[in-house]
């Protein structure tokens, strides 16, 4: 490649020749820039979907290929977020995708080290025996002065803010029917 040409591909100078003085046009394009493409064209559809990390709701745009997410951005029509996301809300392609991502459920029984696999109708009722069983021999008719309170305090819940308003709902009812007094939520505290 002679000087000319090599200069002739010099920003500076491409910026002067093609009446760019600011370089905000073609004329500061590589061609290796030229080639880039969006990661979203090659994806079969969009889905609008909502962060699930915390109580705000950020609208995020899924990019869907061959039935895999290929891609997360922020929805720029969510009146919510206008197209942006937190650093956390940027990484929800590897809660979906993620190598890091359990898949099982998992069992540490007492004393043990390590976790074990457990199918998912072992762990359900493992979880449901506990309440029952803790229900059963913590619960209060009555406080010690005679009151009426119909509740227990072995156990509490305390809600995660990936799930969305109908599913928090759908466990504080559980929760207060189960006669439990701490019922929280992540997204508040």
């Amino acid at each position: 490649m002679g000087v000319t040409t090599w200069l002739g591909q010099w920003p500076v100078l491409r910026q002067v020749r093609e009446g760019d003085p600011l370089g905000r046009g073609h004329a500061v394009k590589s061609p290796a820039t030229e080639a880039l493409e969006p990661r979203t064209t090659t994806a079969d559809r969009m889905v609008k979907s909502v962060c699930p990390y915390c109580a705000v709701g950020c609208g995020q745009n899924v990019y869907v290929k061959d039935d895999k997410v290929i891609q997360i951005e922020g929805d720029p029509d969510s009146p919510i977020s206008r197209g942006r996301l937190c650093p956390k809300g940027s990484a929800s392609l590897q809660l979906t995708t993620g190598d890091a991502r359990e898949k099982h459920a998992l069992y540490r029984p007492p004393h043990a080290t390590d976790w074990q696999r457990i199918d998912l109708d072992t762990a359900m009722n493992m979880i449901a025996d506990r309440v029952v069983k803790t229900r059963r021999e913590t619960w209060e008719w009555e406080s010690p002065k005679g009151l009426r309170t119909r509740r227990t305090m072995g156990f509490a819940s305390l809600g995660g803010a990936t799930l969305d308003n109908e599913e928090n709902y759908l466990i504080k009812k559980l929760f207060t029917a189960l006669g439990a007094l701490q019922i929280e939520n992540q997204a508040r505290i």
